[in-house]
């Protein structure tokens, strides 16, 4: 059974000023926080396998943890094709109806880019070829979405529950199994992460 312990990138702006398919480096209050959870954080560098988003963020905090991760293309936030770069407010200011369509179809993709569906499947394929069952221990530090999206396929919920799944910068979850049999795994005693600002 193998063990895939994804880690929360440290957040790159303030929670409202968030952007689709961010690129922007970590900012100094998530540089703070990666310095507050590293004594939690930095044993998780011991996996046999160290992965990271390609995101400046991620691969930031992989770094300032001490992970040496290699960044995972497959790994990446979705593509949000004309969005990105723009928050939620200014898009619903200019496209409302598109946003509506994005939010309630997880098939729909009016701005160009992937589908959320394609998303869940896109981050469940990489789960799925991991190593296989031999016991390999495997750490990712991931967008907050990727991780969303990971916990969605992994427990083969409906891609509705994507919207339900709060990731909170530096938080840790731990997925056990092997291709298609992923299990959640909750253990005490781990870094939840600080409260969004």
């Amino acid at each position: 059974m193998n063990r895939v312990t994804l880690v929360a990138a440290a957040r790159s702006s303030a929670l409202l000023d968030e952007r689709f398919d961010d690129d922007r480096p970590l900012d100094g209050a998530g540089w703070h926080a990666v310095e507050l959870a590293a004594h939690t954080l930095v044993p998780l560098g011991a996996a046999e396998l160290r992965y990271c988003s390609p995101s400046p963020r991620s691969r930031a905090t992989g770094t300032a943890l001490g992970y040496a991760p290699m960044a995972q293309p497959a790994l990446r936030d979705c593509d949000m094709g004309r969005w990105r770069g723009r928050t939620l407010a200014e898009v619903t200011a200019c496209e409302p109806a598109a946003v509506d369509a994005w939010l309630a179809d997880p098939w729909a993709a009016p701005h160009g880019g992937e589908s959320l569906l394609a998303f869940i499947t896109r981050i469940g394929g990489w789960l799925d070829t991991r190593p296989a069952d031999d016991g390999s221990s495997i750490l990712a530090v991931a967008e907050p979405a990727v991780v969303r999206a990971a916990l969605v396929y992994a427990l083969k919920a409906p891609p509705a529950a994507y919207w339900n799944v709060e990731v909170r910068p530096l938080s840790t979850v731990t997925l056990t199994g092997a291709a298609r049999r992923w299990h959640l795994c909750l253990e005490a005693g781990s870094w939840s992460g600080p409260a969004a600002a």
